[in-house]
């Protein structure tokens, strides 16, 4: 089993952090009988704020500090992954045409993102469905995937009207 700095609660699962150092570098989703953390450091105190902050505001920009270790191609997806608002999806073919690669690349990556809900990959979905989660295309992530969308789904629009 992965072993974690720190195992917070969200709405619908745990969450389990590691850090390098004072950067959050990977956010795993945990089923919900995983025990909590009793005691946050330093490091999950930001952390837990920040989520909270999330939960009760789609709209919520983290301001954490964290490291994506990726490849070059993976680091480009994410980037783009965090360009799109809450509430407003898009399909892994626009993704991909948009960043002039294939949509299973874009899908890979996507799939292999170390923070998600903070690098929002949930945002991208199939042309025709919910597409997959976290390498899976079914089960609990997909679960994950959808409590995510429906919580953003009434996010006000920041940009321009």
């Amino acid at each position: 089993m992965q072993t974690y700095d720190v195992i917070l609660p969200a709405p619908m699962c745990r969450l389990g952090a590691r850090f390098d150092g004072d950067a959050l570098t990977q956010l795993d989703f945990l089923p919900l009988d995983t025990p909590i953390s009793k005691q946050l450091d330093a490091r999950a105190e930001p952390l837990a704020c920040e989520l909270a902050a999330y939960w009760s505001d789609p709209t919520h920009v983290f301001d954490l500090r964290f490291a994506l270790a990726g490849t070059p191609f993976q680091q480009r997806v994410w980037q783009a992954l965090r360009a799109i608002p809450p509430g407003q999806p898009t399909t892994y073919g626009a993704l991909a045409k948009q960043l002039g690669t294939a949509a299973r690349a874009v899908g890979q990556a996507c799939g292999s993102n170390p923070l998600p809900i903070l690098v929002p990959c949930h945002r991208v979905v199939a042309a025709h469905g919910l597409g997959g989660f976290m390498h899976a295309a079914a089960g609990a992530p997909l679960d994950v995937k959808t409590w995510l969308l429906a919580h953003e789904q009434h996010a006000p629009d920041h940009g321009d009207a």
